[in-house]
């Protein structure tokens, strides 16, 4: 449910009816921990513990967060046009959402992929003519 971003589901079929719900009210919070109590001895009265809940912690975000090109298709990697042409970018190279930064062939087909962000290039994680997954890290980006 985390990793795509679900909050709640519910599934009924017939008799049979499931919900589920991630977090309170559909946050992501810790859970509370709590101490078992201690046992009491015979005829004292048993002692009363507080239950310590952990407030939320704000997230770690760097200052400024690197940007994800992944692959939208299962095919073959080209960072160049063609063989003998330079690649469409490189580490350290401003682009613009519109900068075509590689090539993914898909059953004979030529995709342009693009950065769709403004920003500087700061790794490329594949390289040349090697196939890629759908979802796989093409590329990340320091925004601008």
């Amino acid at each position: 449910m985390k990793k795509n971003s679900v909050s709640e589901f519910e599934l009924e079929k017939q008799d049979f009816k499931i919900r589920l719900k991630r977090g309170v009210n559909g946050l992501n919070l810790p859970a509370a921990s709590f101490e078992e109590p201690p046992v009491a001895a015979y005829g004292q009265p048993p002692v009363p513990i507080a239950a310590s809940v952990t407030a939320p912690q704000p997230p770690l975000i760097p200052p400024n967060p690197e940007l994800e090109i992944k692959s939208p298709m299962i095919g073959t990697f080209y960072r160049a046009p063609s063989p003998d042409a330079a690649p469409y970018v490189e580490a350290g190279v401003e682009v613009n959402p519109e900068t075509v930064v590689c090539i993914i062939e898909a059953m004979k087909v030529m995709n342009e992929i693009k950065a769709e962000a403004k920003g500087v290039i700061t790794e490329v994680l594949v390289e040349n003519a090697k196939p890629v997954e759908f979802g796989q890290l093409l590329f990340k980006l320091r925004p601008a």
